[in-house]
């Protein structure tokens, strides 16, 4: 007994309908709903290539050109339902090729390429669109962030280690290290974009062509600044989407941290961050809460962008260096979801950033109860009586117990222990006058001597805000290059095409 060949026996035209719509239509839809105007130019750009290198004769060019347009004119894409007549998205305007010009001319405008290099193609624009969004709102949250941090640049602060008082600082010198961070951050996310800037556009399958395609040419009209150099590169290594996503990640982890801070400061107990009344929303059965919802909101987007960037890179983990559908269609619509939730952190957390103010009573209050300002009794002892700094850190240690047991203040009751503690220690009297203590464990004293590189002094701050301006203006001009190149290929490629079309 012999079996029968399937291959002979198998004859269906269709998708297998389970296949159809836990795969095909999926796929269909989010090409839809994604990546149309990234086939529409791609299709024209390679037309004009193949026309520019002779691939193409001209009167082929420009019937492809026609019903190009003709497509774009009769076929509302938002209308389409996906039927399984053909595979995908691809296959459906190669069709309606085939409708208006016949087989043997529609299939002349896949001369030298693949859905492979096409994809991650696709991908790129698609991913580049978004990066751009990304850093034009991260560049509008580092322009906040800087205003705010000019604006409080002389405004106390308590600083927190171990979510313990440690010492006063600025609020301007707190929102710096923010923004240098936010910096570093904001420089990942271009890094990432220069590799998602190389067009993957002439690999075809693997290998190029035996065609004589011009790979710039087609780059320079989609808007890359260049191909990606290997061609198995271009279909196998998807790393344009992990260093977007990576850095996406990064980002998002160090916001959190600083929406953790503000969370903390505005809480009753704190209270040194005073959020306004358009930022708060009111309980609906208790009158005196007023909750800063937006910073729960930041808290849980900026957590649910990371999770999302995460997830991209642990779809990437273990597959293997080819053309491989893990990183393709439905794992980059994915990923969009990230840039979404993205964009709502940055826009909310800009303003926020721009309204929130800080409570002086309250800071002063808790510099008091914390005796925050004793490290710098310390430093004082040693540069004005000579003593080690680890002698003057236990007289300054037992003049905070003291004045903490008294719930006092260190500048108007801290004096006296200080007086026991230093001639217990030293065996001499102190040089220091009530006068001058008090004006050397006063916070603003405290600020003004941290003149060093870096400090929150004013001389430091000034000149390191002055060097994020620079940045920000940095960014402010690649921004404006990269949509300059986008602007000039889009309007080139448009040129071409409609010169094809004049040919007809």
């Amino acid at each position: 007994m012999t079996m029968d060949d399937p291959r002979k026996t198998d004859t269906s035209i269709f998708p297998d309908p389970v296949y159809k719509e836990t795969v095909l239509r999926p796929l269909f839809d989010g090409a839809k709903a994604h990546h149309v105007e990234g086939f529409r130019a791609i299709d024209r750009a390679h037309l004009v290539m193949l026309a520019e290198t002779g691939i193409l004769n001209k009167e082929q060019a420009a019937a492809v050109a026609e019903a190009l347009e003709a497509i774009d004119r009769d076929v509302d894409v938002s209308k389409l339902t996906y039927t399984g007549e053909v595979e995908d998205f691809f296959f459906l305007i190669e069709k309606e090729l085939k409708a208006r010009l016949g087989p043997d001319l529609a299939g002349r405008l896949h001369t030298a390429r693949s859905r492979n290099d096409i994809d991650h193609t696709l991908f790129k624009l698609g991913l580049k669109e978004r990066i751009d969004i990304l850093l034009h709102k991260a560049q509008g949250l580092l322009g906040a962030l800087i205003a705010a941090a000019e604006r409080e640049k002389d405004t106390l602060i308590v600083a927190y280690t171990h979510g313990q008082p440690a010492q006063p600082t600025t609020f301007g010198h707190y929102l710096s290290a923010v923004i240098e961070v936010l910096i570093r951050d904001i420089e990942r996310v271009h890094a990432a974009r220069e590799i998602v800037d190389l067009s993957p556009m002439g690999a075809a399958a693997i290998t190029t062509s035996g065609f004589p395609i011009d790979r710039m040419r087609v780059a320079e009209l989609l808007g890359f600044s260049a191909p990606l150099q290997n061609s198995y590169s271009c279909i196998a290594a998807v790393d344009y989407t992990t260093a977007t996503y990576g850095a996406m990640e990064l980002m998002f982890l160090h916001l959190g941290r600083p929406i953790q801070d503000l969370q903390f400061w505005t809480s009753f107990e704190v209270g040194q961050v005073y959020v306004p009344n358009a930022l708060v929303q009111i309980s609906s059965i208790m009158p005196q809460k007023r909750n800063p919802v937006p910073i729960e909101h930041l808290r849980h987007l900026a957590s649910q962008t990371f999770g999302r960037a995460r997830a991209m890179l642990d779809v990437m983990h273990n597959t293997p260096f080819t053309d491989m559908n893990d990183s393709e269609g439905e794992t980059q619509g994915m990923g969009y979801q990230a840039f979404d939730s993205a964009y709502r952190v940055l826009d909310l957390l800009a303003a926020l950033v721009s309204q929130i103010r800080i409570d002086p009573k309250r800071v002063a209050a808790n510099i008091r109860r914390s005796c925050i300002t004793i490290t710098e009794l310390a430093d004082s002892l040693v540069r004005r009586e000579g003593l080690s700094f680890r002698e003057g850190h236990e007289i300054a240690a037992a003049v905070a117990r003291a004045v903490v047991a008294a719930d006092g203040d260190l500048a108007t009751d801290g004096y006296p222990a200080f007086i026991e503690a230093f001639e217990k220690s030293t065996g001499r009297k102190t040089l220091m006058d009530a006068e001058t203590f008090a004006e050397l464990v006063s916070p603003e004293h405290f600020v003004a001597v941290r003149t060093r590189f870096g400090g929150p002094a004013p001389e430091p701050l000034a000149a390191a805000l002055e060097s994020y301006r620079q940045q920000a203006r940095d960014f402010a001009e690649r921004a404006e290059r990269n949509a300059e190149r986008r602007t000039r290929a889009a309007h080139e490629l448009s040129e071409k095409f409609a010169a094809l079309m004049e040919q007809a």
